[in-house]
């Protein structure tokens, strides 16, 4: 069954970043090495830019997950940073739901690694407890893309929206007119093809003579 369209709102949307630790990161081969740490930095970039609340956290970093991604953490020098000691799904860790609860938000914009377990047993978890949950697809990454799909699928039949942080980043901004050159920003830092539409762009706009002002 279709359910009405629910936008992202700037003042109810937190971002959870989970398990983007060296160790699992290693496991992504849906998106090469490059293209998806461009995409969970777009993330962190998006977050930071829209001032919306961010939890990071990581499992088992003493093991063979290894550690968070260090620009996760400079990115977010002050965000809630909870070290799960094992839990495998974020969600039964009370310091991580404890963070969430806080900040008084009802979506949740997730992104992590692997899909299949990091990412869908928050995004379902989430949802059981009445939140309204965007998974971020290109910056959540796994194995290879049949077991992506497979998760995606098993978490849009649970009420999870599937989105890109491309998506993410318009619906949360929603008008040009309300920061053309910050949303342009954030875009050309992680896309290059909108990168170079921008540098057309300004120089087109600068070749423009400009009209003087009445006195």
């Amino acid at each position: 069954m279709s359910k009405p369209y629910t936008r992202l709102d700037l003042d109810q949307a937190v971002v959870l970043l989970v398990d983007h630790q060296a160790g699992l990161m290693s496991l992504v081969r849906d998106y090469n090495p490059d293209q998806f740490k461009n995409n969970v930095l777009a993330v962190a970039d998006l977050a930071a830019y829209f001032k919306l609340p961010t939890i990071l956290t990581t499992s088992f970093e003493d093991g063979p997950n290894g550690p968070l991604m260090p620009e996760l953490k400079a990115k977010f020098p002050n965000a809630p940073y909870i070290a799960r000691p094992g839990q495998i799904n974020a969600w039964d860790n009370p310091d991580f739901v404890a963070a969430i609860n806080a900040t008084g938000r009802k979506q949740i914009i997730l992104a992590g690694v692997v899909t299949e377990v990091c990412v869908a047993f928050v995004a379902l978890s989430a949802i059981a407890d009445g939140y309204e949950v965007f998974a971020v697809t290109d910056a959540s990454g796994t194995f290879n893309e049949g077991v992506r799909d497979a998760a995606w699928i098993r978490m849009s039949s649970a009420g999870v929206q599937l989105i890109n942080w491309f998506g993410v980043a318009c619906e949360l901004h929603r008008d040009w007119r309300r920061d053309v050159e910050g949303l342009a920003t954030l875009l050309a830092a992680h896309i290059p093809d909108y990168r170079n539409l921008m540098t057309s762009y300004s120089a087109f706009k600068g070749a423009i003579p400009q009209t003087p002002t009445a006195a």
